[in-house]
């Protein structure tokens, strides 16, 4: 390795990946490493560019924790989350995948089939609604749901010190016909955070940083393939220019408006208030 030049460091880094390394892994480092110095030399990266890229990493990570994942906001402005949902969205029955975002929690607090968590958040009332189910529409019992959102400030409640612990965050069990069904408040659409390196990038990038309204989902069930998915507020301004291109068109959905004070009565929510109607499938493993 002491004649290194442009044109022999990428074959000579090539060949120090064990060969006993799995099929796999040496097919990702592989193009990794080779599409890294093709980038490398396309751009003749200077010194002070290549110092400038190391230290949007580091300060990525230092912004990254539990409640916020720098990496994976990075990966959505870029396209990356949504494109490897695409390449692994093979079956056509199930419900389309949409991106995870950076703000996931585990564990929140559990709710009961029809039950709400609104609390004592402003916003317009409604309820999101529906079965879990197999690819030929067989009801999937049991689905452990989670569901997360805004508030009407536009804001997760681990970014807004303001925001009760969990609020509008709940998971849920589907029951035996399949039927979930939460009662919540309409979400808004939002900017992602602007104050780290992603924010940094996007400036450099002009472009908005804004997201369409949407609810999350992440469905899981015993003998079925994870879901992570959004179901997207059809008529938002920014349904077409989502920041972080999660939007499909299978999950942008109405949010239909209700008048009627008595049924408004009978499901607890104030009038008028919204209904979405949603069947999830999801594919086996």
């Amino acid at each position: 390795m002491r004649n290194l030049t442009k044109d022999n460091i990428t074959e000579s880094v090539l060949n120090t990946i064990d060969p006993q390394a799995s099929p796999r892994q040496r097919e990702v480092i592989s193009a990794m490493i080779r599409h890294l110095h093709a980038f490398v030399k396309e751009v003749s990266l200077t010194h002070e560019e290549w110092m400038t890229a190391v230290d949007f990493l580091y300060r990525a990570g230092q912004i990254s924790g539990p409640t916020r994942n720098e990496f994976i906001l990075i990966s959505d402005m870029l396209g990356v989350s949504s494109l490897v949902d695409i390449l692994n969205d093979r079956a056509p029955e199930a419900t389309e995948t949409s991106a995870l975002g950076p703000f996931y929690v585990e564990n929140t607090p559990m709710l009961e089939v029809g039950g709400g968590m609104i609390d004592d958040n402003a916003g317009e009332q409604g309820i999101v609604r529906g079965r879990v189910l197999t690819p030929v529409g067989e009801p999937i019992p049991g689905a452990l749901l989670e569901i997360w959102q805004t508030a009407d400030n536009g804001q997760y409640e681990n970014m807004d010190p303001n925001q009760a612990a969990n609020n509008l965050r709940r998971r849920q069990r589907s029951d035996e016909g399949g039927h979930y069904a939460i009662k919540s408040i309409k979400p808004v659409s939002y900017k992602v955070p602007e104050d780290g390196p992603a924010g940094e990038l996007l400036d450099a990038m002009g472009r908005h940083p804004w997201r369409p309204a949407h609810l999350h989902f992440k469905i899981t069930a015993e003998g079925f393939a994870p879901l992570v998915t959004e179901l997207y507020v059809k008529e938002d301004r920014y349904i077409d220019e989502d920041a972080v291109f999660g939007v499909r068109n299978s999950l942008a959905v109405s949010f239909v408006t209700n008048p009627s004070e008595e049924e408004a009565d009978q499901l607890g929510l104030k009038a008028p208030f919204w209904v979405v109607d949603f069947d999830f499938r999801l594919k086996p493993e």
